[in-house]
């Protein structure tokens, strides 16, 4: 019988891993074939059918990043990526701490219309965003695309931390006013590190939710010298549709960053999600 088991758990072992294994290599075979096509020519692009290229060429990714203009986007997506992520975490978390621990006028009707905000489509949201830079003149500049893109953020990233700071011991907040912190002190001092785990989660989120943005790039944004990474692959794509191995640079330019949060900040994900849960 006990064998019988045994011989049971090791199928269902060998089963599931290999079907795991197929799920990763169907995943992960666009992005080789991806980076291999980036170091050959537009020649063997089609023609060499190895794994590893014959001839290998590094250069594509210096032209892409000069002659394609991907330095410049990528710089731009650095500076849209930190500025829009900063802003939501202050934002979200003052927001979150003051629905959660504070009493004001008005409270509940406001936070639940942030929830209902959260059941609206990113792109339904687009045209009026688009209507009200313009209005404010704000259209086509790098702080009209950070303060829309913080909005974009702004619901899911306050009622995560709200979450959180519900579960917070009261405890803590007199023990700090004993030491003569103010409302914004105990924000500072206790709330915030304590949400770490939940911060992390946001962090990664909205990282990777603005480093992906395309359409609302597409909108707000005509001046080359103010696109994002996508906005400007599509445009370097148009430019060089025929040149396969510098597009495939590009490519790989953009999806570096995104690969190298997901394989280093997985821990946090799943912990800070978790956190929430448990917290207090």
């Amino acid at each position: 019988m006990l064998n019988r088991f045994k011989a049971k758990s090791v199928i269902q072992s060998i089963f599931l891993h290999t079907l795991l294994m197929a799920v990763a290599i169907t995943c992960l075979f666009p992005l080789i074939w991806m980076f291999r096509s980036a170091l050959m020519t537009n020649e063997t692009v089609f023609v060499d059918k190895a794994l590893i290229p014959a001839s290998i060429h590094f250069e594509n990714f210096y032209l892409a990043w000069t002659k394609g203009g991907f330095g410049m986007y990528f710089i731009n997506s650095v500076i849209y990526t930190v500025s829009v992520v900063f802003g939501i975490v202050m934002v979200a978390s003052l927001a979150a701490y003051a629905f959660s621990r504070l009493d004001f006028p008005g409270k509940n009707f406001f936070f639940y219309m942030f929830l209902a905000a959260m059941m609206i489509p990113l792109p339904g949201s687009f045209v009026p965003l688009y209507v009200l830079m313009n209005k404010l003149h704000l259209a086509n500049t790098r702080i009209g695309y950070i303060l829309c893109m913080i909005n974009v953020g702004l619901s899911l990233s306050i009622y995560i931390l709200k979450t959180f700071f519900d579960k917070m011991s009261p405890a803590l907040e007199d023990a700090a006013r004993m030491d003569g912190c103010s409302k914004l002190g105990i924000w500072r001092h206790v709330a915030l590190p304590l949400a770490r785990p939940a911060i992390a989660v946001i962090v990664i989120f909205n990282t990777l939710n603005v480093w992906n943005e395309y359409i609302l790039a597409t909108l707000l944004l005509n001046d080359k010298n103010l696109m994002p990474l996508q906005r400007g692959l599509m445009v370097f794509q148009g430019s060089h549709s025929t040149d396969y191995p510098l597009l495939m640079a590009g490519l790989s330019i953009t999806a570096l960053p995104v690969i190298l949060v997901y394989l280093f900040m997985q821990k946090h994900i799943i912990k800070g999600l978790s956190a929430g849960a448990i917290a207090g």
